[in-house]
Parts: C-alpha cells; structure tokens; sequence
C-alpha cells in the first residue's frame, strides 16, 4: 500500500475538488464526485498494460530520472495530455485561439466536444501507428530470448533482423487505411499525414539514445546512454499520450465538463504511476516473465482497435476486456513456467 499512498491522496484532492466546481457549476457535489470516481476507475483498468510496459523501461532508469518520471511526468501527463492537449487540438481545428477554445471548453462543452470528436480520425492514426510500433519493435526484436508463444514469437523475432521491417508494416497499414477506409477524403488525409507523423515520433524518440553514444566506447556508452534517462523519459510520456487519447475522447461519453475529465483521468493517470513503480519495487515482471509479452499483445490489440474506430465504434469496456485477458493469460503462462522451471531444477 505504500506504493499508492499519494495515489490516494490526490484521489481525495480531486473528488473534493470535483465536488466544489460540481456545486459551483450547478451540476451537483455529489454527482461531480462520482463522475471523477468513475473516470479514475476507468481510465486505470485501460491503462494496466501501459503501466507494464512503463515499468519495463523505468526499471532500466537512474533514480534521477525515475524521480523526474514520477513528479514532472504526472503533471504533463494531467494536465498536458488530459487538458492542455485536447485544448491544442481544438484550438488547431477550429481556427480559434487556445484562450478562446479553453473559454469554449467551460462554457460550452457540447459544441467543444464535437469538434474534439471531429478530430477522432487524425488523434486515432496518430496514436494507434504510434502504439503499433511500440508492439512491433517488442515482437520483432531479434535479441529477445523469451518467448512467450514459442515457435511462433521465434519466427517472428527473426524478422526482425530485416532493418525497419516494423516500420514498412506501419505504412503498409496506413496506405491500406488511405485506399481502402470508407472516409471522406478529407479525414484520408488527415489520417494519413497524422499516422506518418506518429511514425516519425516513434522513431525520433527511439533514436534519442544514439546522441548519448560514442562508438569508440563501445557498450558502456550504451550504458551511459540508457542511465542518463533522458531518451526514455520522452518514450514513457508519448507513450502515455497515445493511451490517454482515446480515454479523453472517451470520458465525454461520460459527462462533458472538461473540469471533471481532467480530474477523474487525473485519478487514473496517478495510479497507473503508482501501479509502475510497485511493479518495479517489487521486481514483478521478474517474477512473471511473461506479464511483458501480455502487455504488449494488449497495446498491439489496442493499436489496432484505435485505427479499427475510425470507421467503426468498439465500446472502450471491450477494449479493456482485451487488455485484462492478455494480461491475465500472460500471469498464468509465467506461473506454469516458474513451476516447470522448479521442477527441472529438483
């Protein structure tokens, strides 16, 4: 429980919180409350994969930067994914300043939250080519040595000696999406530059660690590299941006108040980080070896559902019900191992 303390203090700041703004805006304490509560609970069962993965990078971190991930990395990721961004992109497709669209955001939610959903298209190319790769590379890469569906991950790994084989797939799928998606052209095209652009992120930010090397130093740059923090930090909190994407587009099915959205997801984002660092503290992806590979499986499949939702509406309880069950199947594979592993060592 010490790993959650601050989860739940913040958790108490943010329904209180909620409540005073619910009984100044007339829409009820009570009923604010509960809307924060709901968004918290939400937003965190759909985020368990992503506070897998953040625990396999953080592990590798300094204190440092584990620090900066932990404080810094939950204000942006409260207040810069689950409020100023989703005011950027309306500001973007509107044409209206980010004063005037924060104003609309108060003011008017329902007339805000059509053009946030208007938006849908590029937001889901953006994030779900981004979390594609994050699952390619992990799948694709030929130095892993577990493998959790045996000959078949192996094969795949394999491929991944092919340079930037997860890359071409990424773009075939966003050229498939382009010609064959029954969408305007208009939206064609905005999914299709938003796709290439998270393309061009994965592979900026994947690439950081080359300007911390010197290949006259051999491994322990590469060390030096991956200590110094600074590439994964930027990795975890894009990641983190591509998975509140559709949880933000989501919660206005929910309520519309921009105030309680921030709040409740503000909840969730809080103890996905609480969630990373008991992982790490606890060395629980040691421990489940296979919790990583599940993890991953749950991002590829949540890739493909954001660029599924394009043209097609999956309720986000499916898409957490997918996430449990790669999660729960990966738990129960890394218990069977660890007994096999007991046996062959009696």
């Amino acid at each position: 429980m010490r790993d959650f303390y601050i989860s739940f203090v913040v958790t108490i700041v943010c329904v209180a919180l909620a409540a005073a703004w619910g009984w100044l805006s007339g829409a009820g304490a009570i009923a604010a409350a509960t809307l924060a509560l709901i968004l918290g609970v939400m937003e965190t069962s759909l985020s368990f994969d992503n506070a897998v993965v953040n625990a396999s990078v953080l592990k590798e971190m300094d204190a440092k930067w584990q620090f900066i991930f932990l404080t810094i990395g939950i204000l942006i990721a409260v207040f810069g994914m689950r409020l100023l961004f989703p005011v950027l992109i309306v500001s973007i497709a509107t044409g209206l300043g980010l004063g005037d669209t924060a104003a609309l955001a108060l003011n008017n939610p329902e007339e805000y939250a059509t053009h946030l959903s208007n938006a849908h298209t590029a937001i889901a190319a953006f994030g779900g080519t981004f979390l594609l790769l994050v699952f390619l590379s992990f799948i694709l890469d030929d130095g892993k040595e577990l493998h959790w569906l045996g000959a078949i991950e192996k094969r795949l790994s394999r491929l991944g000696k092919l340079d930037s084989l997860e890359v071409l797939i990424a773009l075939a799928l966003l050229l498939f999406l382009y010609f064959w998606f029954p969408i305007d052209e208009a939206e064609r095209v905005g999914a299709l530059v938003a796709g290439v652009g998270g393309i061009a992120l994965f592979i900026a930010v994947s690439s950081l660690d080359s300007l911390f090397e010197d290949k006259d130093k051999g491994e322990q740059a590469v060390k030096t590299a991956k200590r110094s923090g600074i590439a994964a930090f930027l990795y975890l909190e894009v990641l983190d941006a591509s998975f509140s994407f559709d949880g933000v587009i989501g919660a206005f099915a929910i309520t519309r108040d921009i105030v309680i959205i921030m709040l409740g997801l503000g909840i969730g984002a809080m103890f996905v980080r609480s969630l990373t660092v008991h992982l790490v503290r606890r060395g629980t992806l040691d421990q489940f070896v296979f919790l990583e590979h599940g993890a991953h499986y749950a991002i590829g499949a949540l890739a493909l559902i954001m660029l599924a939702g394009i043209v097609i509406h999956i309720p986000e309880v499916v898409t957490g019900l997918i996430g449990v069950a790669f999660i729960a199947l990966s738990l129960l594979s890394s218990v069977k191992y660890n007994r096999f592993k007991l046996k062959q060592e009696d």
